[in-house]
């Protein structure tokens, strides 16, 4: 049901001779590489522009203003935009109205909301609830580096770091599972394989790296639903010529950690260590931090100069990921030497940028989303779609559950009286509202191969609570009342699908509703049940 737009082939043009006379890909798109300090967007654009020239492949146009507009809004606050925010957007001819739209939604509370469930969809992984934390965390626009550091070290100072020990606190029984997970979602790597043996395909990974980084979090254990850390206890493992080893303290990059000697604790001194755990845990006391933190020495080598460029990519990547619906590296805990980036340049560049500013990723969301690259058209006109990794077009994205359940909500509400809210703020805080999250559980998270499963399939095609909260009141009954079928139609589209209705679907779904005139109710509960279950409604695009 989207448009479709003829296809701009100026910028072939323009580029194609400076292709075939053998001009760099850099100097095709600019003299020099941007500044140090060059705004997030020109950096995307140029490096990505760069790499279309070096494809010979020319971008998809820019998409229309409705389309961005709902991009954005599921994007940064979650949901569909209500048709008023579409209609103000498109009237605004203010050559800025992007940045400001942008601004307001990521300076909202919607967009602290939705951001705190994809982070704790990202970090935690459905296991255990990171929220309330990250919900604090992102409202203070809390660094990177500083979440990292709270999570890691299950920082008790202040409610928020009580919340933090969450993500230990939960795979602390399984310092493996814990080690990876770790490794995972903040440096971008999966290590389980090196577990048993060096991996066999990337020579980055041995079975030093894994016992190293379980060596982090082998003295880390839970009382009282406290997290603590203890003074001794070494890890040992057996390698593949059968020879037992003590593990380094090392980091993924293979830095090693020195750390103070001391001997193992006798019999008694242990018993009277855990006699004391126990006191603390009846009083719901957290245990004494220890002298000598591992985990401590974890977070300071990740972050140290020299060190952090892992750590700074791995959050680009993710980001760029959940922007873009595909990865600068692919899959994402696979960054390592032997799956390189196709934007080597611009995936260094946005890390550096990240660290030079402190681990602010408002400015990195912000940059991400006024490029030129996030608002191409998701439709292709050439014969061939390009490769993902081009990102020439846009790539439709499965919206995930709490968008979905957010959206259905909006979509499905009587938001046609809020146009006559002149105040913004009130008008926001009224929008909010009525996109209630209501039966997210009941779709799928998506992945990296998205399938619509079967329960959900059946769910929207005759669950009964489909019908009770979206079928049964607000738009379906203000739709009701409308005699024209042809104003009826417009309305339903643009509260659901966000723009104008084609002439060719009007005049389809105006030839349905006309012959229902006896069940006018119900025809509009079908109609706006059909645009529901869309495509077009289920995706990002």
């Amino acid at each position: 049901m989207a448009y479709r737009r003829p296809y701009r082939m100026a910028v072939v043009l323009a580029l194609l001779p400076l292709v075939l006379a053998g001009v760099s890909a850099s100097r095709a798109v600019g003299v020099e590489p941007p500044a140090a300090d060059a705004a997030v967007e020109r950096v995307i654009d140029h490096y990505l522009d760069a790499g279309l020239v070096e494809r010979q492949t020319p971008p998809a146009t820019q998409t229309a203003d409705e389309t961005l507009v709902r991009r954005l809004a599921l994007d940064l606050i979650g949901r569909i935009p209500a048709a008023v925010e579409v209609r103000d957007y498109l009237a605004d001819e203010s050559p800025e109205k992007r940045a400001a739209l942008v601004d307001r939604w990521l300076g909202s509370p919607e967009y602290v909301e939705h951001q705190a469930t994809m982070f704790n969809a990202m970090i935690a992984d459905g296991e255990g609830d990171l929220k309330t934390y990250l919900q604090a965390a992102l409202a203070e626009n809390r660094s990177w580096d500083q979440v990292f550091r709270e999570i890691v070290l299950a920082d008790r100072s202040g409610d928020a770091g009580r919340d933090a020990q969450d993500f230990l606190r939960r795979r602390v029984r399984d310092i493996d599972v814990l080690a990876n997970d770790v490794s995972v979602a903040f440096f971008g790597v999966n290590i389980t394989c090196a577990k048993c043996h060096d991996h066999p395909l990337v020579d980055d990974w041995k079975q030093d790296h894994f016992y190293g980084m379980k060596s982090f979090f082998s003295r880390t254990f839970e009382t009282g639903g406290f997290v603590g850390e203890r003074e001794y206890g070494q890890i040992k493992f057996t390698n593949t010529t059968g020879t037992e080893r003590e593990a380094k303290l090392m980091f993924l990059t293979g830095v090693v950690i020195d750390e103070p000697q001391r001997d193992e604790p006798s019999k008694d001194e242990r018993k009277r260590e855990d006699e004391r755990l126990k006191e603390l845990a009846k009083k719901k006391e957290p245990p004494p931090p220890p002298e000598f933190s591992r985990r401590a020495q974890l977070v300071e080598t990740a972050l140290a100069e020299g060190q952090r460029a892992m750590f700074a990519r791995a959050i680009v990547n993710r980001l760029w990921y959940q922007y873009f619906g595909q990865g600068l590296v692919m899959p994402l805990d696979q960054m390592h030497s032997a799956n390189p980036s196709p934007h080597p340049e611009l995936l260094d560049a946005l890390a550096d940028d990240l660290i030079s500013h402190g681990y602010d990723l408002r400015r990195l969301v912000r940059g991400i989303v006024m490029s030129q690259a996030y608002s191409r058209d998701s439709r292709w006109e050439g014969d061939q779609r390009p490769d993902a990794e081009a990102f020439a077009v846009a790539q439709p994205k499965p919206l995930t559950p709490t968008q979905m359940a957010r959206s259905m909500s909006l979509a499905t509400a009587d938001t046609e009286s809020l146009a006559s809210v002149d105040d913004a703020d009130e008008r926001a805080k009224r929008i909010a509202s009525l996109a209630k999250t209501q039966n997210a559980d009941l779709f799928e998270q998506p992945g990296v191969d998205f399938q619509i499963s079967a329960n959900e399939a059946l769910l929207l095609s005759n669950s009964e609570r489909i019908e009770k909260n979206y079928l049964s009141g607000g738009l379906v009954k203000q739709l009701a009342k409308i005699e024209d079928a042809r104003e009826l139609v417009t309305r339903a589209v643009w509260s659901v699908l966000s723009r104008a209705p084609s002439e060719e679907e009007i005049e389809l779904l105006e030839g349905y509703v006309s012959t229902r005139e006896d069940r006018r109710e119900q025809a509009c509960g079908q109609l706006v049940w059909a645009l529901l279950a869309s495509s077009e409604f289920r995706f990002n695009h």
